[in-house]
């Protein structure tokens, strides 16, 4: 089942360029994009989801889609190869319209995946573009705390939730990282949020289990509560199966999305 979503009143194919690209801790880099055309981004806040197109290695530019509705994927599919550019999901993290400046953080895995590897090399002045996705993070009325959980890929969204969220929210939030370096020591919600940072720290435990193990263990607030879960997507769907079989929460209160799949590389 797909997450609700609330999709901005225009999308655009926005074309852009690397303005710098600044590495936050051992797992994490920041990329900043910024252009003209970054005008005709309408920030939602929140989980902002975007198409992010990116050259491939050895490709001298960027080849955008010129249609901007759901027919822009066959008109890149039907690209050959070498003019086909990568396509992957990110949340914006930040966005400074008076800087004409956007930021999209990026798991580093050594160079493994293509947008890690992209994300490695990205260097000032190489082009990018991006199309709004809308935002899943749509928390019901009624609801008196939240339950917000991700391993490192939506470490971004749920920070970026944090950054939007307004000073009344309560909320029990579980952060899974690769390793204690990679903890954001500067991340303040506001007072009711409680940060559960969980680094795995060479345990060989593949990422999201310490998560959903944890929070399946958590001595939770009563009441009713909205979840947003995301990352790897055995702990989405887990971690959705855990609230609605064990704490008897309703399907509707719980957001889940699995970003990627252990074993499952996207396709090219």
């Amino acid at each position: 089942m797909l997450p609700k979503v609330r999709l901005p009143e225009s999308r655009q194919m926005i074309t852009l360029e690397v303005v710098r690209n600044t590495r936050l801790s051992p797992h994490f880099t920041s990329v900043t994009l910024g252009g003209p055309e970054l005008e005709r981004l309408r920030p939602m806040g929140f989980d902002q989801t975007v198409r992010l197109f990116f050259p491939r290695e050895g490709q001298a530019g960027l080849r955008m889609p010129t249609l901007s509705n759901e027919a822009w994927m066959a008109q890149v599919l039907l690209l050959p190869k070498s003019r086909r550019p990568w396509v992957r999901n990110y949340t914006i993290r930040r966005i400074r319209p008076e800087a004409g400046e956007v930021d999209i953080e990026f798991v580093l895995h050594g160079g493994e995946s293509p947008a890690s590897a992209w994300a490695l090399r990205a260097r000032p002045g190489e082009p990018a573009g991006i199309f709004d996705m809308g935002i899943s993070y749509l928390p019901p009325a009624g609801v008196s705390w939240q339950l917000l959980a991700g391993d490192e890929s939506a470490l971004p969204a749920i920070l970026a939730i944090l950054d939007s969220a307004p000073a009344s929210l309560v909320a029990e939030v579980f952060l899974e990282v690769p390793e204690s370096a990679d903890i954001r020591t500067d991340v303040r919600g506001p007072s009711g949020v409680r940060i559960h940072w969980l680094p795995r720290d060479g345990s060989g435990r593949a990422p999201g289990e310490l998560a959903l193990e944890t929070v399946s263990r958590a001595d939770l607030p009563g009441g009713r509560f909205y979840t947003w879960v995301a990352g790897e997507s055995r702990l989405a769907t887990g971690l959705r199966r855990h609230l609605v079989n064990e704490r008897g929460t309703p399907k509707g209160d719980i957001a889940f999305l699995g970003y990627w799949r252990r074993g499952r590389s996207s396709p090219g």
